[in-house]
């Protein structure tokens, strides 16, 4: 309510210039709407996180500055209605409309991204994630958070700008020990070979923060790089998801491919310092795609497709997981003339 800042059940019709509300008596909405909010020239933010024990809150803000704060009935209810009023505020834009159904789905990441960065930020007291304690089966959970509070947190901080990129970081986040599963909901997900499924965007999926999240992590030996394979001119960057040599766990590390010299190497986003855990010269080497149908010989796991291998001339098999056909193409269409 804008006089008493009260919460009222309204019956809300869609219309493509505006969002009319109804009163409802008797289980039956009035025949008159009780007011609309005119959608040309509205901002929209979902999720809104301004109140605290109000998770599933869509923001409207009017071109005259008035605040309108709608209550959904569930997340998927929320995120459902967020997407077609986005669709309606730009019904005169086709393009921006098809960019905004692509968002839904995108995978981008930020190629300077520091999981790091973004512990701190979770941690932080005033516009952190809020921890909370929770019963799951007998068990008293202290400072949890839910799956699907993460991912609306990570989208509200501009982490991520889709659901889909947010349990991305989210898994990274828990594969590289920042954050752990509690409870039985998701636990047994960790038990999924793919990645993509070990976190669950969900609200009675229950998290928190691993102890080596606020330890530095163990000096391990690291790799040496001359320089000069360091210098070269970078031809592309980005997140892709690789098979490691011994567990044959897949983990997303960020690529950086250089010319002159030509080398393709691979850094941990969990590491602040800006060297690689990774790479190899691309002289002699042979890249290729894999067919989707099947898992080949040599790649442990599920894997969702989208998949090219690196063979070194070493003899050394690199398998690597794009997050679309077209992005897969576009790495070895960039790879190949470097070989």
């Amino acid at each position: 309510g804008h006089v008493v800042r009260n919460w009222k059940v309204r019956w809300f019709v869609l219309l493509q210039d505006k969002l009319l509300y109804y009163k409802i008596e008797g289980g039956k909405k009035e025949p008159s709407p009780k007011g609309r909010i005119l959608l040309d020239g509205c901002t929209i933010t979902c999720p809104c996180l301004e109140y605290e024990n109000r998770p599933l809150l869509i923001k409207l803000k009017t071109k005259t500055n008035t605040d309108y704060f709608l209550e959904c009935c569930s997340r998927e209810e929320r995120d459902s209605w967020a997407l077609d009023i986005t669709g309606a505020i730009h019904a005169g834009h086709p393009v921006q409309v098809q960019e905004l159904h692509k968002m839904k789905n995108s995978f981008k990441l930020l190629d300077n991204i520091s999981l790091h960065h973004i512990v701190e930020k979770m941690c932080d007291s005033s516009t952190g994630i809020k921890l909370t304690r929770n019963l799951e089966q007998g068990n008293r959970y202290k400072e949890t958070f839910t799956g699907s509070a993460l991912v609306d947190w990570l989208i509200s901080s501009s982490f991520a700008v889709s659901r889909f990129e947010a349990v991305t970081l989210a898994s990274m986040l828990m594969e590289e020990n920042f954050i752990k599963p509690v409870g039985n909901r998701s636990t047994v997900a960790t038990r999924c070979t793919d990645l993509s499924e070990q976190f669950l965007d969900d609200s009675t999926a229950l998290y928190m923060f691993a102890e080596s999240s606020r330890k530095s992590t163990s000096s391990k030996e690291e790799p040496q790089f001359n320089i000069s394979e360091l210098s070269g001119t970078i031809v592309k960057q980005g997140f892709l998801v690789k098979q490691g040599h011994k567990r044959k766990n897949w983990k997303v590390r960020r690529f950086v491919l250089r010319a002159d010299p030509a080398f393709l190497h691979y850094y941990d986003p969990t590491k602040e310092e800006n060297r690689p855990v990774g790479g190899f010269s691309l002289r002699g080497c042979l890249v290729s795609a894999l067919e989707d149908n099947g898992v080949p010989a040599g790649v442990k796991g599920n894997v969702q497709g989208n998949l090219f291998k690196i063979i070194t001339k070493n003899d050394i098999h690199y398998y690597i997981q794009a997050s679309s056909k077209a992005e897969r193409v576009q790495w070895i269409e960039a790879i190949k003339p470097l070989t």
